[in-house]
């Protein structure tokens, strides 16, 4: 991903995140160095990296001297500089953590709950959320954000469903995630979540041009353009669980059949009933053809596997793409495979739903679809209501 600024009068809110997503990629570094990446001058760098040390966000040390004169100013990100809540809502649980300025998990809670009701569920958060904050008494907290099953505002598909949360339409969910906590909430499908947790802290910083497949309970993914979670029109882009695959195969409660996702995904596993090698041996050609479908579609570096399923299950699937069938990826010149496995771990969507709120600080990107109407209007629930 190329970080650049911009030298007219309005950018420096949006030079001062690159400079901080400069130092957070390449970290430590120096001025000079983050003045050649992002474009700016030494000077304007400096006096952002000024505000900054002030502000807390980055810290400034010298390595110890290794030869004549002193070795120059290194910068970080102050990993107690700021931290968030990442929360996940799902229809077999509620997950929440408190994440720093780095990406790190400081503490992380979960309870088992079959598809709360959303008074269960922000009982449940409302209880999590002080327990986190007393981790960090004096940490400056940036906001909470929250991660569900998508999609948002679809009526035949939003609720109904075991991948899906029921009950939850016409829920100004943000107003009050915000009213709860106290904190400045914000709202994302859980696998945009999981990309972004994936870009930020990640394989973001190796691939700016992937898809990000994500295995929960249901199956969906999320296109990485130029180190940007794509969206698309109403926030639901990435539903691929919902492609039918399979002529005349199981009905969805979408109301189609044979949807991807009744045959890869943690709820067909479930429901198969079987082993995991038996599961994998009978949905191998199902998930390879949907892997080259990925591919000719959008023409990743590669296609991340990640979501919820075990590092071992996720594991195990990559191997199936060891023989995938031709696709535009197939080529002589590639320098990864066509499959790899997240590196987020199972904390991606917590991450992610945490860089909701941390964004403002740390991601210029991903800060700017907050600019528009229509991407307010998705994120703050009245895109989630009926």
């Amino acid at each position: 991903m190329a970080l650049r600024g911009t030298n007219q009068e309005f950018g420096r809110p949006y030079n001062r995140r690159i400079v901080l997503e400069s130092v957070r990629l390449h970290g430590p570094t120096t001025r000079g160095e983050i003045a050649k990446r992002v474009g700016l001058t030494v000077q304007t760098v400096s006096t952002i990296v000024r505000e900054l040390e002030e502000q807390r966000y980055l810290v400034s040390f010298r390595e110890n001297p290794k030869g004549r004169g002193l070795p120059p100013t290194m910068l970080r990100i102050n990993t107690d500089g700021g931290f968030a809540i990442g929360v996940h809502i799902t229809p077999i649980g509620v997950n929440a953590a408190l994440i720093d300025l780095s990406g790190d998990v400081v503490a992380s809670l979960h309870q088992s709950v079959t598809n709360a009701s959303p008074a269960d569920a922000f009982e449940i958060v409302g209880a999590m959320a002080p327990k986190l904050i007393r981790r960090k008494p004096k940490g400056r907290m940036l906001g909470i954000g929250m991660a569900l099953p998508g999609p948002f505002g679809v009526d035949s598909m939003s609720f109904v469903g075991p991948t899906t949360m029921t009950g939850w339409e016409n829920v100004a969910i943000r107003e009050r995630l915000a009213e709860l906590t106290g904190l400045p909430a914000f709202l994302e499908t859980d696998m945009a979540a999981a990309a972004l947790g994936e870009q930020l802290y990640g394989l973001g910083k190796h691939f700016s041009e992937y898809y990000y497949l994500y295995l929960g309970v249901g199956l969906g993914g999320a296109l990485v353009h130029e180190g940007q979670v794509m969206r698309g029109a109403w926030g639901n882009a990435g539903e691929i669980g919902h492609i039918p695959v399979v002529p005349g195969g199981e009905p969805c409660p979408c109301g189609n059949r044979g949807c991807l996702e009744r045959y890869v995904s943690l709820d067909a596993y479930r429901r198969a009933k079987t082993s995991e090698a038996d599961w994998l041996k009978t949905v191998a050609p199902i998930f390879r053809n949907a892997i080259t479908t990925i591919e000719n579609l959008f023409d990743p570096e590669t296609v991340v596997l990640g979501g919820l399923a075990s590092a071992g299950l996720l594991d195990r699937m990559a191997e199936l793409a060891a023989d995938l069938p031709n696709s535009i990826a197939a080529r002589r010149d590639r320098a990864t495979p066509r499959v790899v496995v997240a590196r987020g771990g199972e904390h991606s969507v917590l991450r992610g739903a945490a860089a909701l709120a941390v964004s403002s600080v740390l991601s210029p990107r991903f800060g700017q679809m907050f600019t528009g109407e229509r991407e307010r209007d998705i994120l703050d629930g009245r895109g989630i209501a009926a």
